[in-house]
């Protein structure tokens, strides 16, 4: 079975179970796979038609399977993400003696693949993004890049590596008209135009925003705004600087789904480096997270025995003290036990299963608003 099966049949389980929200987004990114007209303009019709009918779920369902149907019977040429994309090595900048210096940091990107850079302020992360999208210039170390295209100048590279800042500037005139500028620049003639900016503002939920302009957008709108107008110009890599910045808890969930599944386009796919100090859920989304902490690389693929020793590392947010904590995890190999800020991280020997922590929290009358195992997270590196 090919990826845009699997993609096109997920997305009849979401239907069957009626998952509607989700499994409309994912249906329109399959229909974007196609690369074909004629299903973008199906597509942007029925989301017309969602809009103007709300609550209508199940003939919603019956006319998104029947456009999945199609999309199904359409051959989508795949294209593979196995070679890298994008290929840092011992990059080093420093700001002069007694500053600050970021480095030595070596990545490999790949399209397809989403990266968190994740770190307190001023560790290096907006420094390391510039620097990759060659926007600042580095001391040392090497970086290269394997487009698709091979880039001859500037704005080639432009076209095919891309970096939108945390604060975007302002523009004029409404949202799609803006689109359409863009699709312009690259010679898409005025029907094939409308239809891809239509899509675009479809996938982004956009829909109901195209015709306003920039000062009656919110913060989290003009951000996705930015990213409609970088997609349709169907970058290779694409570097975020805080974009859930100004997005409540369940826009920085919707925006990363999406942004996951953009970048798992079947004959599309797009390299992603975004920064962030959600780090949970950045982590969800992430195939790799890299940390920095006064300018120094680490990720959460690297064994943390070095650091850590091989330990089973929890973080738990509790009422219980911590001579009350002690006590119940007597009988476990607990080597320490921290209170960091309102949290407790404790570190158990590595023969110590996460389940017998659970167990043990689970049969006392004590208040546990949260538990997580940070062994393999970033979020160790933070704590500790």
């Amino acid at each position: 079975m090919t990826r845009h099966q699997q993609r096109v049949n997920e997305v009849f389980r979401f239907f069957d179970n009626r998952d509607t929200e989700l499994g409309f987004r994912k249906l329109l990114d399959c229909a974007m796979d196609t690369q074909k007209m004629s299903i973008y303009q199906k597509a942007i019709e029925l989301t017309d038609w969602r809009e103007k009918n709300p609550t209508n779920i199940d003939t919603l369902i019956e006319k998104a399977k029947s456009l999945l149907d199609e999309i199904a019977s359409i051959q989508v040429e795949e294209l593979s993400s196995d070679n890298s994309v994008l290929e840092a090595k011992n990059i080093k900048k420093s700001y002069g003696s007694n500053r600050f210096s970021l480095g030595p940091v070596s990545v490999q990107i790949r399209k397809g693949q989403v990266y968190g850079l994740v770190g307190e302020n001023g560790n290096g992360k907006t420094t390391l993004l510039r620097i990759l999208a060659k926007e600042l210039s580095y001391n040392d170390g090497s970086l290269s890049f394997n487009f698709k295209d091979k880039t001859t100048n500037d704005f080639d590279l432009r076209t095919k590596l891309i970096y939108i800042p945390q604060r975007t500037e302002k523009w004029y005139g409404s949202l799609k008209d803006n689109l359409k500028f863009v699709l312009s620049n690259y010679g898409i003639n005025p029907e094939e135009n409308e239809t891809r900016t239509l899509m675009m503002i479809a996938r982004l939920g956009l829909w109901n925003y195209k015709h306003l302009k920039w000062s009656e957008l919110s913060s989290g709108y003009k951000m996705r705004f930015e990213l409609a107008r970088t997609l349709l110009r169907q970058p290779e890599i694409l570097l975020l600087d805080e974009p859930l910045a100004n997005l409540d808890v369940l826009a920085q969930q919707v925006i990363l789904e999406d942004l996951k599944a953009i970048c798992n386009s079947v004959n599309n796919p797009i390299a992603l480096i975004l920064s962030s100090q959600q780090l949970y859920e950045v982590e969800k989304i992430s195939d790799k997270v890299i940390f920095l902490k006064n300018g120094q690389y680490k990720d959460n693929h690297q064994t943390s025995t070095e650091e850590f020793g091989d330990q089973l590392i929890i973080e738990i947010d509790s009422s219980a003290s911590r001579e009350e904590l002690l006590s119940l995890f007597g009988a476990l190999d607990l080597h320490q036990l921290k209170y960091n800020g309102g949290i407790y991280i404790a570190n158990f020997g590595i023969e110590t299963k996460f389940s017998q922590v659970l167990s043990v929290l689970g049969n006392v009358d004590i208040e546990v608003v949260y538990v997580r195992n940070i062994s393999k997270s970033t979020r160790r590196f933070f704590v500790n």
